[in-house]
């Protein structure tokens, strides 16, 4: 038997592991929907649930009354919101400088040919076209791509550059994905 199981069989453990449970079952479609009507997305409401229930588990009290765990839980919620907020609106940085620095090779550069000053041409408007859809994404969609396609980081690479587990990566790449893919039909509508 491990730790965790030896840990789980305690009467004490069990009764805080049921809590959490109970209080993680009362207050997630509050607190998803709350988020929802903020953001108005559900990958995004999602995410920005499962942060506020990772934040309420270290600093749990399970002395305080329902509604004093509820009003609590409410507040972390608004602190997370608003730090998604925060970023979403933060002036970008990231450039093409920094992604050379970090080690993409960019274009190849070739004989300066007719040919080849077309196709550059078209492979700068093809960077800019890219940067413009990469700058228009949240930060956390921003940097999985840009370690995944850019850079051509593996799947553990980026999870370990994110600070994120494998399977985290997987579904932020997935997402981050479809959101270009959105951002790019707005952009060929402008």
């Amino acid at each position: 038997m491990d730790q965790r199981e030896e840990g789980a069989s305690q009467p004490g453990v069990r009764i805080a592991n049921v809590v959490l449970q109970h209080f993680y079952e009362d207050n997630i479609g509050l607190i998803y929907r709350y988020m929802y009507s903020k953001v108005g997305n559900r990958e995004e409401a999602e995410d920005l649930t499962s942060q506020t229930f990772m934040k309420a588990v270290h600093g749990l009290d399970q002395e305080r009354s329902p509604q004093s765990m509820q009003n609590w839980l409410f507040r972390i919620a608004q602190t997370t919101l608003a730090d998604y907020w925060r970023i979403h609106y933060r002036v970008p940085t990231s450039s093409l400088e920094a992604l050379l620095e970090a080690g993409w090779e960019g274009p190849i550069d070739e004989d300066e040919d007719e040919e080849t000053q077309t196709s550059s041409a078209s492979s700068l408007q093809a960077t800019e076209y890219v940067q413009r859809i990469l700058q228009a994404l949240p930060d956390h969609y921003r940097d999985v791509l840009i370690y995944r396609f850019l850079l051509n980081l593996s799947i553990k690479e980026t999870a370990r550059k994110m600070d994120l587990t494998e399977a985290n990566v997987k579904v932020l790449q997935f997402r981050a994905l479809r959101r270009a893919a959105e951002l790019e039909k707005i952009l060929v509508e402008q």
